[in-house]
């Protein structure tokens, strides 16, 4: 009777007990989720990705023969690098389907992971990008539905990987895949991205290209963890003279670059604007691709090399040298060696001192007589329209119908004189009514029409100076000067003070 009793005493005490201990643990998840990683900031994420390499002609395209290796890794970690570009072109047929669900081979997803974590394990910082969508450029609005399903099964395969893996949406869009529609894309993009990385960080690119020149036409969506990626190739009939992809490149082959005072100035006044956009969208810069190919003279490659390297970093961008192992290269596995100036010039050369120049003037423009002085106004096609008046002594162009080129419009002056292995500046004073792009180019005057040098220029309302410094492959005493206005609305372009110059060194 006593245990009955006790039992009987201690039930109601036993079952607030048991009623207490329930509560309590009813206020515990089953499966409690573990804490959200903390990803590091895009600026610091910027600052660590340092000073990089892209591992080029692997991944990116059909004709790749090469599969990276280990050593690969080991190779770009032990000379100073500190992080990797891997171009990938994920829209082959033997890599994706090209209808729904668009699903990505697993063996060549494992391909690129392995790759990932050979770099980590050597830790470099990764970029994975999506690299040469022929397609997508070329159809944008039908390719849409893929681009958006392979980046949704990129970024759940790669979810769980450290901070130190960064995804580039798309390289170089261009063709159909406008500026407009860019901006579009890159939005969806990065909402199905952040569904499974909602902190990774995630690069920016340009559209036409990816040059400095789309800057004034892009979209910069609400997000802490963005970096601007732009590619730079400027002088490009120095960079790319003998490219065999570069329609009329060979006629640059021999073209030099000097590293004179003139020639950083004009790399300065390309980023002028990249510099000033990053400061007010608060959106660090990475220089995703920049190179000079094999077929350059190697004293110019180094200079040029050298100078973007240091300039790069001095403007705290963080770049990612174009390529490894093949046209760009630092390094020749049939050989096993290193290209050493490069290698010197990316990774320890100090920033040298410009070239010393003197000049000696060859032609300055007089628009108070714009025939006299040499100079006519074309329109090159039916869609095309305008035409050219004087105001104070500068000529002034007026569009009323702009074409879909930039060369069915051309201000040009016959019969300029230019020699192979001669350097020449041309400086103008330019403006429009709303910020535009123009190009200036130095032409054979009759077919094939080769350029002998050519460079692209973001102008705006406030009159100001432009330069451009070359040095012609070929010698043609009638080459035309031209600039082209065409394919950017109705804004007239001023220009004045035109002055070629030869440079002596």
């Amino acid at each position: 009777m006593k245990k009955i009793f006790a039992v009987f005493y201690l039930l109601p005490v036993i079952l607030n007990s048991y009623a207490c201990n329930k509560n309590t643990l009813a206020q515990v998840p089953e499966n409690p989720k573990p804490p959200e990683r903390q990803f590091a900031s895009a600026a610091v994420i910027n600052q660590r990705l340092g000073r990089g390499i892209n591992l080029g002609n692997t991944w990116e395209s059909s004709w790749d023969k090469k599969e990276s290796t280990p050593a690969d890794f080991e190779k770009i970690a032990s000379k100073g690098f500190t992080s990797v570009r891997l171009p990938i072109r994920w829209e082959m047929p033997d890599r994706a389907q090209f209808t729904p669900p668009y699903t990505i081979n697993n063996a060549f997803l494992n391909k690129i992971k392995s790759a990932v974590d050979e770099a980590l394990k050597n830790k470099l910082h990764v970029i994975i990008n999506m690299h040469h969508h022929d397609s997508l450029y070329a159809r944008p609005d039908q390719l849409k539905p893929m681009f958006l399903s392979q980046w949704k099964q990129i970024a759940s395969s790669f979810k769980d990987y450290p901070d130190s893996l960064l995804f580039e949406v798309l390289n170089e869009p261009h063709g159909n895949l406008n500026a407009g529609r860019w901006n579009t894309f890159f939005a969806e993009a990065l909402q199905i991205i952040r569904e499974t990385n909602p902190q990774r960080t995630v690069l920016l690119g340009l559209a036409e290209w990816g040059g400095v020149s789309a800057l004034d036409k892009l979209l910069v969506p609400q997000d802490q963890h963005l970096i601007l990626t732009i590619h730079y190739y400027s002088p490009f009939h120095f960079t790319h003279q003998g490219a065999s992809w570069t329609a009329g490149s060979d006629a640059w082959l021999g073209t030099r670059w000097k590293d004179t005072e003139l020639d950083r100035q004009e790399v300065k006044d390309d980023f002028k604007a990249a510099i000033e956009f990053s400061k007010i969208k608060n959106i660090p810069v990475n220089i995703g691709e920049f190179g000079a190919y094999s077929t350059a003279d190697m004293d110019s490659r180094i200079k040029w090399t050298r100078f973007m390297a240091r300039y790069f970093e001095q403007q705290q961008f963080s770049w990612n040298y174009w390529e490894f192992n093949s046209g760009f290269g630092i390094y020749d596995p049939s050989k096993n060696t290193y290209n050493t100036g490069l290698v010197n010039a990316l990774t320890s050369d100090t920033m040298a001192a410009p070239t010393p120049v003197t000049f000696i003037n060859l032609y300055t423009s007089n628009f108070l007589n714009p025939q006299a002085d040499g100079w006519k106004l074309y329109d090159n096609d039916a869609s095309a329209a305008s035409t050219l008046g004087i105001s104070n002594g500068k000529a002034v162009v007026t569009i009323s119908s702009p074409g879909t080129q930039t060369w069915y419009i051309q201000l040009m002056r016959h019969n300029t004189s230019i020699e192979a292995g001669k350097t020449y500046r041309l400086a103008f004073n330019a403006a429009s009514d709303n910020d535009r792009n123009i190009s200036l180019a130095f032409q054979q005057s009759s077919a094939p029409w080769l350029v002998y040098g050519i460079k692209q220029f973001s102008i705006s309302k406030s009159e100001e100076n432009y330069q451009y410094v070359f040095t012609p492959a070929r010698t043609d005493a009638k080459a035309n000067l031209v600039f082209s206005l065409g394919n950017n609305g109705l804004a007239p372009v001023t220009l004045s003070n035109i002055k070629l110059e030869e440079i002596q060194f």
